[in-house]
């Protein structure tokens, strides 16, 4: 496990393999049939959603937070173009363990791989959340994805992030959206990903807009 992760949640540490044999560190947090994924950005580690799983799972939701191959305390692979297959991995580990729907939740190139993984696998999709993610990430492309998710998506990005070219990604997965319930959110902080909440100056608002909309999916989903 990451040495990130808080001593009291490593008891809650996890190994996922996935189908081309890869052992990935994974973080497993609450039960019961209400799944939440979360997929971290590329270069960043499992912690980047700890506190969010946290926070979710004390509500009541059953979380679970891959680490990619090549990050933190997962395997190392010379495969790196296949994180799609990390995100495939930690779905169907929700699924072994007893969920029966779930939330997509990912951060930048996490979203991609979010997107793509969540529709080709067949829990009910009750709701997404995508944090600064490209349209296309590591021959991943979340459009033809995205197309398909009709649940109530929300989308947010700071238009500072690479000087606008985030901004125009998340704005073109947004467009796509196959959501009638969808929300584009625009964060002034500049910051990238999970950072709008960790280092943002109002990263608190930022994140309790995450758990609400994760929260409120579930609500009117029941």
């Amino acid at each position: 496990m990451n040495t990130c992760v808080p001593k009291e949640l490593r008891d809650s540490a996890t190994v996922l393999t996935t189908s081309d044999g890869v052992h990935l560190s994974a973080l497993e947090l609450g039960d019961g049939p209400d799944g939440v994924l979360l997929d971290h950005e590329q270069g960043y580690s499992i912690c980047s959603f700890v506190g969010i799983g946290q926070a979710l799972a004390s509500a009541g939701y059953h979380v679970l937070i891959p680490e990619y191959r090549n990050h933190g305390a997962s395997e190392k692979s010379a495969d790196n173009e296949h994180i799609g297959r990390d995100s495939d991995a930690a779905l169907a580990e929700l699924r072994r363990v007893g969920a029966r729907r779930v939330f997509l939740g990912g951060a930048s190139c996490g979203g991609t791989t979010a997107i793509v993984s969540g529709v080709a696998q067949p829990l009910p999709v009750v709701g997404l959340l995508i944090m600064s993610s490209p349209a296309r990430c590591g021959g991943v492309d979340a459009v033809p994805g995205v197309r398909r998710i009709h649940a109530p998506s929300l989308f947010i990005v700071s238009p500072g992030d690479m000087d606008g070219a985030v901004e125009k990604q998340v704005r073109e997965l947004y467009a796509a959206s196959g959501a009638t319930d969808r929300r584009l959110v625009i964060e002034p902080n500049g910051y990238h990903g999970t950072d709008m909440i960790r280092r943002g100056s109002d990263g608190a608002s930022v994140r309790a807009t995450v758990l609400k909309f994760i929260e409120s999916t579930y609500r009117n989903a029941s």
